[in-house]
């Protein structure tokens, strides 16, 4: 059994007691409710002591290893830039589609009171910030006093900007720092590894108290959640046809055809990696020849998450609503910022570590309140897939593009990129 089947699991059993005491025995079931509040709570503390270093371990590795690979040629440096420029156009529509979403297709009235008075009492994450904030607080003034209040967006900041002094160093020193930052969000994968061990135990107790607390409201709340978040991600994946159609100047038609393959490996592995020799046949297929391709598409399985950023402000977007947290445009717009930003340090983890890696910094730059993702990351399993099919999709697209761009012309600093491709 996998663990995120163990995980579902213990979720829909949670649900499923506590809807049962409540309806069968609420004594019963408020006593239980003292122990698997404390005990869901204590769990998801230990997740959020990670998030701090383990997050800016990761932006530290994950724009040093973007800034080492721009210097691979002028092919790596546009596609860095067309990573840079996608991901922040999707931040912003998912900033504007999420909302409007949300609108048009409301969670039910009864569905969302019962939830919102189950999660009353959990506490806004980090500092709210107001339009004011954002300007006067983006670069901060302690470092430390950020990471203890767990200010995130100026956190993120100092870390893209320390990222980049790194790669000013040199190679002896900079190797130095690299491996240093490495080796803590190696750490911080282990203890979070140890945490998820207890994570059916977690998410039982959470569940446990949603289902007393709102009874089959949770169910429903859950599917919409997927349903919202899912949609953000099939936009980003539908939006890859027409940046293939004009980018790449190939029919849409012949664009599906030949992404087709790379899309059924990713459905079926629920991996970017392992889709990558795919991949590398799709942009081939559209033209792409092995010189452009092979130095695109490592960069992007590495550090490009074209779906990342906008479902994960989907997700904080959601929980805020399901909250009832207001969202003004100090709070959208640090939201943004930092959804942008942390993405490039997503990578090379598992899931389940990433859902917490990166949706956590963003909902807690917004003042939002984490509480639900310790029962959101159980049903993660549908919009992760959506994710996946997504940045495949877009990782292809931008390889053809880039190659129809630059005439699809080699160059000699990247035929040792070429030969490390795995396969």
């Amino acid at each position: 059994m996998s663990q995120a089947f163990r995980i579902l699991a213990a979720l829909v059993g949670g649900l499923l007691l506590g809807i049962l005491l409540a309806n069968q025995s609420p004594d019963a079931g408020a006593f239980m409710l003292l122990f698997t509040k404390r005990i869901g709570g204590a769990w998801l503390h230990g997740l959020q002591m990670v998030i701090v270093p383990l997050v800016v371990a990761l932006l530290v590795i994950g724009i040093a290893a973007s800034a080492e690979a721009a210097r691979a040629g002028r092919i790596a440096a546009r596609a860095l830039l067309a990573f840079v420029v996608i991901l922040w156009i999707n931040t912003l529509l998912s900033a504007f589609l999420t909302p409007l979403l949300l609108k048009l297709f409301p969670l039910p009235a009864e569905w969302g009171d019962a939830l919102r008075a189950s999660l009353s009492g959990a506490k806004a994450a980090g500092q709210i910030p107001s339009l004011g904030d954002f300007f006067d607080k983006i670069v901060p003034t302690n470092i430390v006093d950020a990471a203890a209040t767990d200010a995130f967006l100026p956190l993120t900041v100092f870390a893209m900007v320390f990222a980049f002094a790194i790669t000013r160093l040199q190679a002896e020193r900079r190797k130095l720092l690299i491996d240093f930052f490495q080796a803590i969000a190696d750490a911080m994968v282990v203890v979070i590894g140890w945490v998820l061990v207890l994570a059916p135990l977690g998410v039982f107790c959470l569940a446990f108290g949603l289902g007393m607390e709102t009874g089959a409201a949770a169910f429903g709340a859950l599917a919409h959640y997927i349903a919202i978040v899912s949609t953000m991600g099939i936009l980003v994946l539908l939006s890859a046809y027409p940046i293939a159609a004009i980018g790449a100047r190939v029919g849409i038609g012949r664009f599906a055809r030949a992404v087709l393959p790379s899309q059924i490996v990713a459905i079926s592995t629920s991996s970017s990696l392992a889709s990558l020799p795919t991949m590398l046949k799709s942009s081939e297929a559209l033209g792409a020849p092995a010189s452009v391709s092979g130095v695109v598409l490592p960069i992007a399985v590495a550090v490009f998450r074209a779906t990342s950023p906008a479902m994960n402000l989907a997700v904080a977007l959601y929980v805020a609503h399901l909250t009832g947290t207001p969202i003004g445009p100090g709070q959208l717009a640090a939201g943004v910022a930092t959804a942008a930003i942390t993405t490039m340090g997503s990578v090379s983890l598992p899931g389940t570590i990433s859902f917490f890696a990166s949706v956590a910094p963003v909902a807690v730059a917004m003042g939002v309140p984490i509480e639900a993702l310790g029962l959101l990351v159980a049903v993660e399993t549908v919009p992760d897939l959506f994710r996946t099919l997504g940045n495949v999709t877009m990782d292809v697209a931008v390889t053809a593009t880039i190659s129809a761009r630059s005439g699809g012309s080699s160059e000699n600093e990247t035929d040792r990129l070429i030969e490390e491709i795995p396969g």
